[in-house]
């Protein structure tokens, strides 16, 4: 064969492939084809086509994607404006050459900067840009029918041929029966059965970037709309989801408290067990906080116990458990015996065993012995299971109340409440305030247990550690709306992922036609979107099936069918289990297989991808002769040697 000849067959094989594998995707043709981008003539209007085209490209869109996770990392290292405002001041105060370039970076407040709601918004419409069209050619693909049989199945990745006795409509009506059978879409076309299966990739590939809209549309809503704040609440005590019982709130721009679901809840107890052995000594193994609350107004009162992870909800408001602590409740005395303040003061932990610190703050009602107005103030250090002292500081070895102790520091003065400046509830501003000091000139301290009374100096009062020993339980009481279509748009992106990776578009032809001997010569070919095995497995199955039906016509005697042999010899019919039996022939690539390699096959049907559907009729077989010499192509056609043809 000629050098020019073998150009033009495998020029003609590739555009037999490329009209086979049309619109097997529905992937934008600069995407699938590898190119580079093609830059528009002159002018404003080819210049935003063109950057619309770059915009909604699949590239692009992954590039913002990255962006995006790349721009979150920031919000979740550097402290945020409006969630936590005094790291934020902390941070300015410590890292002063850093704070102004974070500020004007936005890095203070990353997820309302104008550089990431850039990113985000381009996200957004690029993920329209590149659905909308696709969406279109996937519906028009839904309602089209699978193309006609190329004219050589031989170049296709998988094929299989064998003879048979019946009539080519007996082999197309059973062929039919079969794909159909199979849930391929099928029909006759051409005087063969073209069938396509694996629609639900395209499907999955549609599902999965619609689901990432609806999250990223969830988390501007849940932003936009959310509010969440916190409250701790001792035994005893409740709660009204109104503005002014927050201990801190913060809500998103268009939230309004208005908004803010109406109900009350009651902490009644809280319930906390501990692993009292083993290496996991001091786990907590039960952590509840059993509540009633009620709904509404007026509603009925129902009863509730909050745990991790399952909190309470009331009409989309949730109500979390984040923190559990002790409040040691104290007597303070005046200096006449008076009782000023009966309170159960709640102390911040500070470890896994429930070691405490706080203050103890008495603002009105305290008079010395001489009845001048004081303010009292008392550094408190507390530890449920008392084990001893290190580096002259208590330490607890269990978190349970098994022995505990309250360690106090007594101050008297004015606390600076007055001043109008906020202060923290657990830290004493000692400032305007002088020491009690004992009868060494030292500040008076000591640890008491339960029942004992520290006396202040010079018949100044005194202060006792009761029985009642409180705890309380913090919650966080956040409303989103965005969050049950953020976990529906997850789940609905992970199943249109798995589809698009892991079912394949294929498609099958089946032509049958009658030799010159009379004899038909079945023919069956396969192709898929993506070089996989389950195609030409797929294929030995269907013919297998498909054999059974229409079997092989026996073999002649070779004094008589010279020319059937011939046949036999091109059309390569060899049974996987037995003369009688199909195989089916991955081509190989190179000029072994007449014709272009699977990689090549895959290009070029993925080029084709935005075309219309329009498969080429069937044509006639072509008998080789000499002047198109083509010995790869088992044609249905019996072959006639070359040397009768010369004759």
């Amino acid at each position: 064969m000629s050098k020019t000849t073998t150009t033009r067959d495998e020029s003609v094989a590739q555009d037999e492939l490329g009209a086979a594998g049309a619109q097997l995707s529905t992937a934008p043709l600069d995407e699938v084809t590898g190119g580079g981008p093609n830059l528009p003539s002159l002018g404003v209007i080819g210049w935003f086509r063109w950057i619309w085209r770059q915009l909604t490209s699949m590239r692009v869109a992954l590039l913002l994607l990255l962006l995006l996770s790349l721009g979150a990392i920031p919000g979740s290292l550097i402290p945020q404006q409006g969630t936590d405002e005094l790291k934020v001041q902390d941070f300015k105060d410590t890292h002063t050459t850093l704070a102004p370039i974070y500020e004007k970076l936005g890095l203070f407040h990353v997820y309302s900067s104008v550089w990431f709601s850039a990113i985000y918004i381009l996200l957004f419409v690029s993920l329209i840009g590149c659905i909308v069209p696709r969406t279109w050619q996937f519906v028009g693909q839904l309602r089209g029918r699978p193309p006609a049989a190329p004219k050589r199945l031989t170049r296709l990745p998988a094929y299989t041929s064998w003879r048979t006795d019946a009539s080519p409509e007996q082999v197309n009506e059973a062929a039919l029966a079969l794909l159909k059978q199979r849930r391929f879409r099928s029909h006759q076309v051409g005087g063969a059965v073209a069938a396509e299966k694996g629609y639900l990739r395209e499907a999955g590939n549609l599902a999965f970037h619609i689901a990432l809209i609806v999250l990223l549309l969830a988390f501007a809503a849940g932003q936009l709309f959310k509010s969440e704040g916190g409250k701790l609440i001792m035994e005893g005590d409740g709660f009204s989801n109104t503005l002014t019982q927050y201990d801190d709130f913060k809500s998103g721009s268009l939230f309004s408290t208005d908004e803010l679901e109406p109900f009350s809840f009651k902490l009644r107890s809280f319930e906390g067990t501990y692993e009292t052995s083993g290496p996991q000594r001091g786990t907590a193994r039960t952590y509840k906080a059993h509540v009633t609350y009620t709904e509404g107004t007026d509603g009925p009162e129902k009863q509730k116990a909050i745990e991790v992870n399952k909190p309470l909800e009331v009409n989309g408001t949730k109500v979390y458990l984040i923190g559990h602590g002790y409040a040691p409740t104290v007597t303070v005395r005046d200096g006449r015996g008076k009782v000023v303040s009966r309170v159960s003061v709640p102390l911040l932990p500070i470890d896994s065993m429930g070691t405490a610190t706080g203050a103890i703050k008495i603002l009105d009602g305290y008079r010395d012995k001489n009845g001048k107005k004081e303010q009292l103030g008392f550094n408190a250090f507390f530890v449920p299971t008392f084990a001893g002292e290190g580096n002259g500081q208590m330490f607890s070895q269990f978190p349970a109340p098994f022995n505990p102790r309250l360690a106090l520091s007594a101050y008297h003065g004015s606390l600076g409440v007055d001043s109008g400046i906020p202060q923290n509830v657990y830290q004493l501003d000692t400032r305007k305030m002088q020491k009690f000091k004992d009868a060494k000139g030292e500040l008076l301290k000591k640890r008491l247990k339960i029942g004992e009374t520290m006396k202040l100096p010079n018949g100044a009062g005194s202060i006792t550690f009761e029985k009642e020993l409180k705890q309380w339980a913090t919650f966080q009481i956040s409303q989103e709306p965005g969050s049950g279509w953020a976990l529906g748009g997850a789940i609905a992106a992970i199943a249109g992922l798995a589809g698009s990776l892991f079912i394949q578009r294929r498609r099958v032809w089946v032509r049958a036609v009658r030799g010159a001997d009379g004899v038909t010569v079945v023919e069956m070919a396969g192709l898929g979107r993506s070089e996989s095995a389950k195609v030409p497995e797929e294929l030995s199955a269907l013919a297998e099936s498909l054999h059974e039906q229409v079997p092989s016509a026996p073999e002649p005697e070779a004094a008589d069918t010279a020319d059937a042999a011939d046949t036999a010899d091109t059309a390569e019919a060899a049974a996987p289990s037995g003369k009688d039996m199909p195989s089916v022939n991955d081509v190989p690539s190179g000029k072994d297989a007449g014709g272009p390699d699977a990689e090549e096959a895959s290009d070029t049907e993925e080029a084709s991808d935005t075309e219309e559907t329009a498969a080429p009729e069937t044509a006639a077989p072509e008998t080789p002769g000499k002047d198109t010499p083509d010995t790869d192509d088992p044609h249905p056609t019996p072959a006639v040697p070359a040397e009768g043809a010369e004759k």
